[in-house]
């Protein structure tokens, strides 16, 4: 089932997309608010583990039932738990852009109970009824979970097929989330401050905005005000790729979406994209995707 809905909280205005499947629910919303101003929410006995992604937008996160409260910047993921759910939200921007996952708590266990150590770990303390997060430290949202949460908002499937769909979601979300932990705590991180991760997630920012037309390193660097080696080596750090990697993925992925939802003809993406030939765009398509441009356009 797919429901639209738009909430006043507080002054703030909320505008999401809820799916539901099998107990689970995934959710898109967007929150728009006055700077400073703040909402509150809660929900009693839901019983649910939250995979919780921030897309777009900074604000200051307290949740009660943890006692603590996260001063979050755009680009961030987590998985809570607790019995009941009670937030306090401060916009510093003046829209919020987050996405979330709800498995009821047995079905949770279900699956991680045999998982990494980290999973098993929160799922033994969810089923004794411990308020908690899977980690104190933030994941970032890299490419291959912005990818899957965008297919989830994409997606044009219908009936049975949609829902066998949304579910290989959740659970590739549930997977991606626990390497991301897994491979943010085998390391002592080069990005410290939080100004430069702020600095890092703006480079993330510009190239979604600039994917036809991107700047080159320089430009970037003088943009956000890091220097060059700061700027590569963070963005590795944060999104698990070069920022070079990262436009080509970014560029393959909206070539995808104008092949299944336009009628632009492969050359002409091509040559929207920035690619020298219409082949090298379709060398590097089927690279990733397996396919050529020509059988994606056909078999939608």
């Amino acid at each position: 089932m797919e429901e639209k809905l738009e909430r006043i909280i507080d002054n703030s205005i909320i505008r999401s997309t809820i799916w539901t499947f099998d107990e689970i629910k995934m959710g898109h919303a967007i929150s728009s608010a006055e700077v400073g101003s703040t909402f509150s929410t809660g929900q009693q006995n839901s019983d649910v583990v939250r995979l919780h992604f921030g897309l777009k937008g900074d604000y200051v996160f307290t949740y009660k039932q943890l006692n603590k409260t996260y001063d979050l910047i755009g680009g961030h993921h987590n998985i809570m738990f607790s019995k009941d759910f009670d937030i306090v939200v401060q916009n510093k921007t003046a829209e919020v852009e987050t996405f979330g996952v709800q498995f009821p708590r047995a079905v949770f266990v279900n699956f991680t109970q045999n998982a990494t150590d980290a999973l098993k770990r929160f799922a033994e303390a969810i089923m004794n009824d411990k308020s908690i997060m899977l980690s104190e430290n933030w994941g970032s949202i890299d490419s291959p979970i912005q990818q899957v949460i965008q297919q989830v908002i994409n997606c044009n499937y219908s009936g049975d097929l949609k829902k066998l769909f949304m579910l290989s979601k959740c659970i590739e979300l549930l997977v991606l989330c626990a390497e991301s932990y897994d491979l943010a705590n085998k390391k002592d991180p080069f990005i410290k401050s939080k100004a430069d991760k702020e600095k890092i997630i703006a480079v993330r920012d510009l190239i979604n905005d600039r994917v036809t037309d991107p700047p080159n390193l320089s430009q970037i660097s003088r943009l956000v005000g890091l220097n060059e080696y700061k700027l590569k080596r963070g963005f590795k750090e944060t999104f698990n790729n070069t920022v070079f990697g990262y436009l080509a993925e970014q560029r393959l992925h909206l070539a995808h979406q104008y092949l299944r939802d336009t009628k632009k003809t492969a050359a002409e993406i091509s040559y929207e994209l920035g690619y020298a030939t219409p082949q090298h765009f379709n060398n590097a398509f089927k690279k990733k995707f397996g396919l050529t441009p020509f059988s994606v356009r056909n078999n939608p």
